[in-house]
Protein backbone atom coordinates (compact mmCIF):
# COMPACT_ATOMS: atom_id res chain seq x y z
CA UNK A 1 0.00 0.00 0.00
CA UNK A 2 1.34 3.26 -0.66
CA UNK A 3 1.41 5.38 1.88
CA UNK A 4 1.27 9.61 1.93
CA UNK A 5 4.10 11.74 2.10
CA UNK A 6 5.09 15.12 1.68
CA UNK A 7 6.05 14.33 -1.59
CA UNK A 8 1.91 14.21 -2.63
CA UNK A 9 1.45 17.59 -0.95
CA UNK A 10 -1.19 19.07 -4.35
CA UNK A 11 0.33 22.48 -5.91
CA UNK A 12 -0.86 25.18 -2.99
CA UNK A 13 -0.01 28.35 -5.71
CA UNK A 14 -2.45 31.33 -4.59
CA UNK A 15 -3.49 29.89 -0.94
CA UNK A 16 -2.99 31.23 1.75
CA UNK A 17 -2.06 29.71 5.01
CA UNK A 18 -2.06 31.15 8.81
CA UNK A 19 -0.18 28.52 11.01
CA UNK A 20 -0.10 29.69 15.03
CA UNK A 21 2.91 28.31 16.87
CA UNK A 22 4.88 27.61 13.77
CA UNK A 23 8.33 29.43 14.86
CA UNK A 24 9.29 25.39 15.50
CA UNK A 25 8.36 21.71 15.50
CA UNK A 26 5.06 20.67 13.76
CA UNK A 27 4.06 24.09 13.11
CA UNK A 28 7.64 25.05 11.48
CA UNK A 29 7.55 21.56 9.86
CA UNK A 30 4.01 22.11 8.15
CA UNK A 31 5.05 25.79 7.49
CA UNK A 32 7.96 24.66 5.47
CA UNK A 33 6.24 22.16 3.14
CA UNK A 34 3.22 24.19 2.28
CA UNK A 35 5.71 26.46 1.47
CA UNK A 36 7.31 24.36 -0.71
CA UNK A 37 4.09 23.74 -2.26
CA UNK A 38 3.93 26.85 -3.11
CA UNK A 39 1.25 28.38 -0.76
CA UNK A 40 1.74 31.82 1.20
CA UNK A 41 2.43 30.85 4.35
CA UNK A 42 1.45 33.24 7.44
CA UNK A 43 3.27 32.26 10.55
CA UNK A 44 1.21 33.62 13.68
CA UNK A 45 4.03 33.14 16.58
CA UNK A 46 5.01 35.06 19.53
CA UNK A 47 8.54 35.58 19.02
CA UNK A 48 9.00 37.01 15.46
CA UNK A 49 12.64 37.50 15.43
CA UNK A 50 12.88 33.33 16.18
CA UNK A 51 10.84 32.89 13.17
CA UNK A 52 12.38 34.66 10.97
CA UNK A 53 15.65 33.14 11.77
CA UNK A 54 13.76 29.57 11.34
CA UNK A 55 12.77 30.38 8.22
CA UNK A 56 15.67 32.22 6.69
CA UNK A 57 16.86 30.71 3.63
CA UNK A 58 14.16 28.15 2.94
CA UNK A 59 12.34 27.93 -0.36
CA UNK A 60 8.70 29.83 -0.53
CA UNK A 61 7.23 32.48 0.36
CA UNK A 62 6.18 33.44 4.12
CA UNK A 63 4.78 36.08 6.20
CA UNK A 64 5.73 36.60 10.13
CA UNK A 65 3.20 38.09 12.33
CA UNK A 66 2.79 38.54 16.33
CA UNK A 67 0.27 36.24 17.53
CA UNK A 68 -0.13 34.37 21.25
CA UNK A 69 -2.85 32.62 21.23
CA UNK A 70 -2.86 32.40 24.80
CA UNK A 71 -3.41 36.57 24.72
CA UNK A 72 -6.97 37.70 23.94
CA UNK A 73 -5.67 40.56 23.30
CA UNK A 74 -3.09 39.41 20.78
CA UNK A 75 -5.70 37.28 19.55
CA UNK A 76 -7.97 39.87 19.06
CA UNK A 77 -5.64 42.17 16.81
CA UNK A 78 -4.20 39.17 15.07
CA UNK A 79 -7.92 39.18 13.68
CA UNK A 80 -8.45 42.79 13.33
CA UNK A 81 -5.61 43.07 11.19
CA UNK A 82 -6.15 40.39 8.81
CA UNK A 83 -7.32 41.53 5.49
CA UNK A 84 -8.32 39.64 2.44
CA UNK A 85 -9.25 35.76 2.07
CA UNK A 86 -7.90 32.87 4.12
CA UNK A 87 -7.96 29.71 2.59
CA UNK A 88 -6.67 27.18 5.22
CA UNK A 89 -6.34 28.00 9.51
CA UNK A 90 -4.27 25.96 11.31
CA UNK A 91 -4.60 26.06 15.49
CA UNK A 92 -0.96 24.28 16.07
CA UNK A 93 0.15 25.92 19.42
CA UNK A 94 0.19 23.83 22.12
CA UNK A 95 1.59 23.11 25.05
CA UNK A 96 1.62 20.17 27.33
CA UNK A 97 1.60 19.34 31.37
CA UNK A 98 2.59 22.44 32.04
CA UNK A 99 2.34 23.74 35.99
CA UNK A 100 -0.94 25.71 36.61
CA UNK A 101 -0.59 29.53 35.56
CA UNK A 102 -3.02 32.01 34.79
CA UNK A 103 -2.52 34.45 31.99
CA UNK A 104 -3.11 37.95 31.41
CA UNK A 105 -6.70 37.66 31.23
CA UNK A 106 -6.97 35.36 34.19
CA UNK A 107 -7.33 32.25 32.21
CA UNK A 108 -5.49 29.18 32.63
CA UNK A 109 -2.71 29.26 30.31
CA UNK A 110 -2.76 25.37 28.92
CA UNK A 111 -6.78 25.32 28.30
CA UNK A 112 -6.40 28.64 26.86
CA UNK A 113 -2.93 27.85 24.21
CA UNK A 114 -4.84 24.62 23.32
CA UNK A 115 -8.62 25.32 23.19
CA UNK A 116 -10.02 28.49 24.29
CA UNK A 117 -7.43 31.04 22.12
CA UNK A 118 -7.60 29.06 19.08
CA UNK A 119 -11.87 28.99 19.65
CA UNK A 120 -11.84 32.90 19.75
CA UNK A 121 -8.94 32.84 17.06
CA UNK A 122 -11.36 30.70 14.64
CA UNK A 123 -14.92 32.73 15.46
CA UNK A 124 -12.89 36.18 14.78
CA UNK A 125 -11.23 34.96 11.64
CA UNK A 126 -13.98 32.49 10.52
CA UNK A 127 -15.91 35.10 7.53
CA UNK A 128 -12.58 34.75 6.16
CA UNK A 129 -11.93 30.99 5.86
CA UNK A 130 -12.62 30.04 2.40
CA UNK A 131 -11.60 26.25 2.56
CA UNK A 132 -11.20 24.95 5.88
CA UNK A 133 -9.84 24.91 9.86
CA UNK A 134 -7.30 22.47 10.90
CA UNK A 135 -7.36 21.76 14.66
CA UNK A 136 -4.17 19.74 15.95
CA UNK A 137 -5.60 17.36 18.65
CA UNK A 138 -3.97 14.52 20.28
CA UNK A 139 -4.44 10.68 20.46
CA UNK A 140 -4.74 11.80 24.50
CA UNK A 141 -8.07 13.27 24.11
CA UNK A 142 -9.50 9.76 24.33
CA UNK A 143 -8.41 9.82 28.19
CA UNK A 144 -10.30 13.47 28.83
CA UNK A 145 -12.87 14.85 30.58
CA UNK A 146 -14.21 18.13 30.57
CA UNK A 147 -16.22 19.70 33.40
CA UNK A 148 -18.17 22.80 31.44
CA UNK A 149 -18.66 23.86 34.90
CA UNK A 150 -15.39 24.36 35.36
CA UNK A 151 -13.36 24.86 31.89
CA UNK A 152 -10.86 26.97 33.39
CA UNK A 153 -9.83 24.89 36.35
CA UNK A 154 -11.20 27.49 39.35
CA UNK A 155 -13.06 24.91 41.75
CA UNK A 156 -11.26 21.49 40.60
CA UNK A 157 -7.59 20.18 41.76
CA UNK A 158 -5.41 21.18 38.85
CA UNK A 159 -3.33 18.61 37.47
CA UNK A 160 -1.12 19.36 34.68
CA UNK A 161 -2.15 15.98 32.24
CA UNK A 162 -5.41 16.31 32.91
CA UNK A 163 -5.99 19.40 32.05
CA UNK A 164 -3.94 18.95 28.69
CA UNK A 165 -6.30 15.75 28.18
CA UNK A 166 -9.33 17.81 28.63
CA UNK A 167 -8.29 20.34 26.54
CA UNK A 168 -7.53 18.24 23.36
CA UNK A 169 -10.76 16.56 23.83
CA UNK A 170 -12.14 20.25 23.81
CA UNK A 171 -10.69 20.73 20.47
CA UNK A 172 -12.82 17.92 19.28
CA UNK A 173 -15.62 18.57 20.55
CA UNK A 174 -15.08 22.03 19.31
CA UNK A 175 -14.26 20.53 15.58
CA UNK A 176 -17.77 18.32 15.92
CA UNK A 177 -19.89 21.68 16.55
CA UNK A 178 -18.23 23.88 14.57
CA UNK A 179 -18.81 21.35 11.71
CA UNK A 180 -22.54 21.27 12.92
CA UNK A 181 -22.92 25.11 12.57
CA UNK A 182 -21.02 25.65 9.10
CA UNK A 183 -23.01 22.83 7.82
CA UNK A 184 -26.10 24.18 9.29
CA UNK A 185 -25.39 27.69 7.80
CA UNK A 186 -25.28 26.28 4.14
CA UNK A 187 -21.07 26.69 3.95
CA UNK A 188 -18.50 24.82 2.14
CA UNK A 189 -15.75 25.55 5.00
CA UNK A 190 -14.72 21.94 6.87
CA UNK A 191 -13.58 21.66 10.48
CA UNK A 192 -10.89 18.87 10.14
CA UNK A 193 -8.82 17.18 13.17
CA UNK A 194 -5.08 16.09 12.38
CA UNK A 195 -3.26 14.07 14.83
CA UNK A 196 0.69 13.80 14.93
CA UNK A 197 0.20 10.59 16.91
CA UNK A 198 3.12 10.66 19.82
CA UNK A 199 5.56 13.04 18.13
CA UNK A 200 9.25 13.22 19.63
CA UNK A 201 8.94 17.38 19.58
CA UNK A 202 9.72 20.16 22.01
CA UNK A 203 5.91 19.80 23.27
CA UNK A 204 6.60 17.76 26.10
CA UNK A 205 9.31 19.34 27.52
CA UNK A 206 7.91 20.31 30.31
CA UNK A 207 5.81 17.26 31.12
CA UNK A 208 6.77 15.35 34.02
CA UNK A 209 5.71 12.00 32.11
CA UNK A 210 9.16 10.23 30.61
CA UNK A 211 7.29 7.98 28.69
CA UNK A 212 8.43 9.92 24.54
CA UNK A 213 11.66 9.87 25.89
CA UNK A 214 11.60 5.88 27.62
CA UNK A 215 9.54 4.29 24.19
CA UNK A 216 10.75 6.01 21.40
CA UNK A 217 10.12 3.00 19.25
CA UNK A 218 6.31 3.58 19.63
CA UNK A 219 6.97 7.19 18.40
CA UNK A 220 6.82 9.40 14.91
CA UNK A 221 9.49 11.66 14.46
CA UNK A 222 8.41 15.24 13.96
CA UNK A 223 8.94 15.48 9.98
CA UNK A 224 6.26 12.37 10.19
CA UNK A 225 3.85 13.70 12.98
CA UNK A 226 3.54 16.65 10.61
CA UNK A 227 1.91 14.96 7.89
CA UNK A 228 -1.20 13.80 9.64
CA UNK A 229 -1.43 17.78 9.91
CA UNK A 230 -0.46 18.69 6.00
CA UNK A 231 -3.04 15.65 5.14
CA UNK A 232 -5.47 17.22 6.76
CA UNK A 233 -4.97 20.64 5.56
CA UNK A 234 -5.05 19.66 1.66
CA UNK A 235 -6.77 16.35 1.15
CA UNK A 236 -10.13 16.07 0.14
CA UNK A 237 -11.85 14.60 3.51
CA UNK A 238 -15.12 15.43 4.89
CA UNK A 239 -15.87 17.83 7.40
CA UNK A 240 -14.99 16.72 11.57
CA UNK A 241 -12.41 13.94 9.63
CA UNK A 242 -10.01 13.19 12.26
CA UNK A 243 -6.63 12.40 10.89
CA UNK A 244 -3.73 10.60 12.09
CA UNK A 245 -0.73 7.61 11.87
CA UNK A 246 -2.41 4.50 10.70
CA UNK A 247 -0.15 2.22 13.08
CA UNK A 248 -1.19 0.55 15.68
CA UNK A 249 -3.23 2.64 18.31
CA UNK A 250 -2.79 5.93 15.73
CA UNK A 251 0.73 6.60 17.72
CA UNK A 252 3.18 6.57 14.67
CA UNK A 253 2.93 5.91 10.71
CA UNK A 254 1.97 7.85 7.75
CA UNK A 255 -1.55 9.83 7.89
CA UNK A 256 -4.66 8.02 7.19
CA UNK A 257 -8.70 8.59 8.13
CA UNK A 258 -8.95 7.43 11.64
CA UNK A 259 -11.86 7.55 13.89
CA UNK A 260 -11.94 10.15 17.03
CA UNK A 261 -12.92 8.29 20.52
CA UNK A 262 -16.60 7.99 21.29
CA UNK A 263 -16.11 10.80 23.60
CA UNK A 264 -15.04 13.39 21.07
CA UNK A 265 -18.44 12.28 19.15
CA UNK A 266 -20.88 13.60 21.88
CA UNK A 267 -23.29 16.39 19.87
CA UNK A 268 -24.85 17.59 23.23
CA UNK A 269 -21.38 17.61 25.33
CA UNK A 270 -19.84 19.83 22.12
CA UNK A 271 -23.08 22.18 22.03
CA UNK A 272 -22.62 22.79 25.61
CA UNK A 273 -18.81 23.07 25.59
CA UNK A 274 -19.13 26.12 22.99
CA UNK A 275 -21.75 27.78 24.94
CA UNK A 276 -20.14 27.37 28.11
CA UNK A 277 -16.89 28.78 26.03
CA UNK A 278 -18.52 31.65 24.50
CA UNK A 279 -19.87 32.59 28.59
CA UNK A 280 -16.36 32.62 29.43
CA UNK A 281 -14.69 34.41 26.97
CA UNK A 282 -17.67 36.14 24.94
CA UNK A 283 -20.68 36.02 22.72
CA UNK A 284 -20.67 34.45 19.30
CA UNK A 285 -24.02 34.48 17.80
CA UNK A 286 -25.19 31.09 16.77
CA UNK A 287 -24.95 30.89 12.89
CA UNK A 288 -28.13 31.19 11.06
CA UNK A 289 -29.24 28.64 7.68
CA UNK A 290 -28.42 30.73 4.71
CA UNK A 291 -29.16 30.03 0.52
CA UNK A 292 -26.34 32.40 -0.31
CA UNK A 293 -23.70 30.47 -2.40
CA UNK A 294 -21.40 32.66 0.31
CA UNK A 295 -22.59 32.60 3.99
CA UNK A 296 -23.05 36.24 5.17
CA UNK A 297 -20.26 35.42 8.40
CA UNK A 298 -20.46 39.30 9.26
CA UNK A 299 -24.04 38.92 9.46
CA UNK A 300 -23.80 36.01 11.77
CA UNK A 301 -21.09 36.32 13.72
CA UNK A 302 -20.70 38.93 16.39
CA UNK A 303 -17.15 39.83 17.82
CA UNK A 304 -15.99 38.03 20.15
CA UNK A 305 -15.51 40.63 23.50
CA UNK A 306 -13.18 40.99 26.23
CA UNK A 307 -14.46 39.77 29.04
CA UNK A 308 -11.20 39.51 32.01
CA UNK A 309 -11.72 37.00 34.84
Amino acid sequence: MTRWTGKDLPDLNGRTVVITGAGRGLGLITARELARAGAHVVLGVRDAGKARRAVAGLPGAFDIRSLDVADLTSVRAFADSWRGDLDILINNAGVMDIPGTRTADGLDLQTTTNYTGPFVLTNLLLERVTDRVVHVTSQLHRQGKIDVADLDWRTREYNGMSAYQASKLAVVLFSLELQRRLTAAGSPVRSVLASPGIARTSLAAHSRSNVINRFTFLTNDAERGALSVLYAATQDVPGNSYVGPDGLGGLRGHPALRRQGEIGLDQDMAARLWDATTELVGKVAPLAPVTAERVDWQNSITVLKDRRQ
